[in-house]
C-alpha cells in the first residue's frame, strides 16, 4: 500500500505541491482581501492589495516548491516577468469578477449577507483563476527546456 502511494505521489508530485501552494496562495489572498474589506477598503482596492500579496507567494512557492526552477540571470528575469504578466491577466480577471459580482449584482442577490455573498464571490473566482495559473505556468513560464 505504501509502495503504491508513494509511486502515486512521484508521478503526481507537481499537481499535489501545485495544489498544496495553490491552496497556500489562495488563502493569503481569501484572507487578506477578508481583512483589508472589513477595515473599509473597498472591493477594488482590498482586492487589489490582495493580489500583489498572493502573487508574491505564489511566485516563490511555484519557481521552488513546484516546478522546480533553478533559472538564474536573464532567463529567471523573463520567468517572472513571464509569470507577472499572467498573473496580472488572471488577477485583472479576479478583479473584474470581484466588481462585478460584490459591487453590481451583490446588492440585488444578497444585500443583507454581503459579507457572505463577497467571499462566496471570492472562493468562485479564485478557483477559476487557479485552474488558469497552473495551465499558464504548465506551458508558458516554467516548462522544461528539452535538452
Amino acid at each position: 500500500m505504501t509502495d503504491r502511494l508513494k509511486s502515486l505521489f512521484l508521478k503526481y508530485r507537481e499537481q499535489i505541491a501545485y495544489l498544496f501552494f495553490g491552496g497556500v496562495t489562495t488563502l493569503v489572498n481569501i484572507a487578506s482581501y477578508a481583512l483589508l474589506s472589513r477595515a473599509g477598503l473597498s472591493t477594488g482596492v482590498a482586492n487589489a492589495i490582495a493580489w500583489v500579496l498572493s502573487v508574491l507567494v505564489a511566485y516563490v512557492t511555484n519557481r521552488r516548491w513546484v516546478f522546480d526552477s533553478h533559472s538564474r540571470g536573464a532567463a529567471a528575469a523573463k520567468e517572472l516577468t513571464s509569470f507577472v504578466a499572467c498573473r496580472l491577466g488572471t488577477g485583472l480577471l479576479d478583479e473584474a469578477i470581484m466588481v462585478l459580482g460584490v459591487d453590481r449584482l451583490g446588492p440585488a442577490v444578497a444585500p443583507n449577507h454581503m459579507a457572505l455573498w463577497g467571499l462566496g464571490v471570492k472562493v468562485f473566482s479564485n478557483i477559476l483563476v487557479i485552474v488558469l495559473n497552473y495551465v499558464f505556468s504548465k506551458l508558458f513560464i516554467f516548462r522544461k527546456k528539452e535538452k
